[in-house]
């Protein structure tokens, strides 16, 4: 090194390197996962449902909708409309699972996946009202098989 210049060290770094951090240094890359995870990545379309400059409960809209769905049919459902109240919370979970399927960011209410929140959004939203409906006395559905099935099943 000539006299006078400043003393450069090249960072010694073996394997993939991608761009430098905040404080000039090469970083390693690698595709293993850490054996300590210290953030967790946000789920697909989990990004704001408003601009940033929006208030909170405007960028959380999809996830605050269902909620009120959720709370509306509980308040029924403890006023002794149970079965209007349970309908409503099943029609609710199946919004969010709409919302989840049609909207690119919906805030909050991405948990995982998209596909998994469709899914489990959807299954569990449709069991609630299937059951809200088929629930004693005086069923608003009535499943035929189902009865026969219980036949089966139960010995006198």
């Amino acid at each position: 090194m000539p006299e006078g210049a400043e003393a450069y060290e090249k960072p010694l770094v073996r394997g993939p390197v991608s761009a430098p951090d905040a404080e000039g240094r090469p970083r390693r890359v690698t595709r293993r996962f850490p054996l300590f995870t210290r953030d967790t990545a946000r789920p697909e379309g989990g990004g704001r449902a408003a601009p940033r400059d929006a208030p909170a409960p405007a960028r959380q809209w999809p996830m605050l909708a269902v909620l009120g769905l959720v709370a509306l049919g509980l308040l029924l459902t403890a006023l002794d409309v149970f079965r209007v109240g349970c309908v409503l919370i099943g029609v609710a979970l199946l919004a969010g699972a709409a919302l989840r399927w049609l909207l690119p960011g919906v805030g909050m209410l991405a948990v995982r996946s998209r596909f998994t929140d469709i899914v489990t959004y959807g299954v569990l939203g449709a069991a609630i009202v299937l059951l809200a409906l088929m629930a004693q006395p005086d069923p608003w559905l009535q499943i035929p098989f189902l009865k026969d099935t219980l036949h089966f099943t139960v010995s006198n």
